[in-house]
């Protein structure tokens, strides 16, 4: 697999910032919350939407609290830790507990997958392996699925797999993922597949065709 883009951190963190409300959107939408892009900007900009829920809007600024995060630190190491900071912001008020890893049985809805309950150090070292991959893209999306499938926290487990993703191509300047909403019912099936057979021979392609994005530079 090569990087589909090669970009400044500069400039890879300046296409963050103009994608920010997209990004937020598609992953509100990842969530099956019924909101339009037009809505999303108006809860980031701090105007009141009356058709939308407290746990709807609450989303909303969680991940813009979350991309925050991650832009702020895009220098920062990926770890465990970090990890779990990126998840204590995205699903803050959400669940039992967030940013620190699940205690107890979870379930995937329409998978017959069930993830096992992560024990620290392993959840360690299978990260750790993953982040020794050569190739940034690559690495972003094994790490990315990978967290999908242990569904390591509580809750929030995809949203916070899709921003540490972007943590490791953003500081490498290797562009954007995001799943948009044409592509939302092919990424599911595909992600489900990968949920119940541990195989990514399908979903890798799909996510480098579809769900990066970036910014074709001409160095002349």
């Amino acid at each position: 697999m090569y990087d589909k883009y090669h970009l400044t951190k500069e400039y890879n963190l300046s296409l963050a910032r103009k994608m920010l409300a997209s990004n937020i959107y598609n992953s509100a939408r990842l969530e099956e919350i019924n909101i339009t892009y037009e809505d999303t900007k108006k809860v980031l900009e701090g105007v009141n939407v009356p058709s939308l829920r407290l746990d709807e809007i609450n989303c909303i600024l969680n991940l813009r609290d979350a991309w925050n995060f991650t832009i702020s630190n895009i220098d920062t190491d990926i770890t465990l830790d970090f990890i779990c900071k990126v998840n204590s912001f995205v699903s803050r008020n959400e669940s039992l507990e967030w940013g620190v890893l699940r205690t107890g049985k979870v379930g995937i809805n329409g998978v017959a997958y069930i993830p096992d309950i992560p024990n620290r150090e392993d959840v360690i070292t299978n990260i750790n392996e993953i982040l020794k991959e050569e190739n940034i893209t690559s690495r972003s999306l094994n790490l990315m699925l990978h967290l999908m499938r242990s569904q390591i926290f509580w809750d929030g487990n995809k949203r916070t797999a899709i921003l540490v993703a972007n943590k490791l191509l953003i500081s490498n300047g290797c562009g954007i993922i995001s799943v948009k909403e044409d592509d939302i019912n092919k990424f599911n099936k595909l992600l489900t597949e990968y949920y119940n057979t541990g195989k990514k021979e399908k979903i890798i392609p799909f996510l480098y065709d579809k769900c990066i994005f970036g910014l074709e530079i001409n160095n002349t």
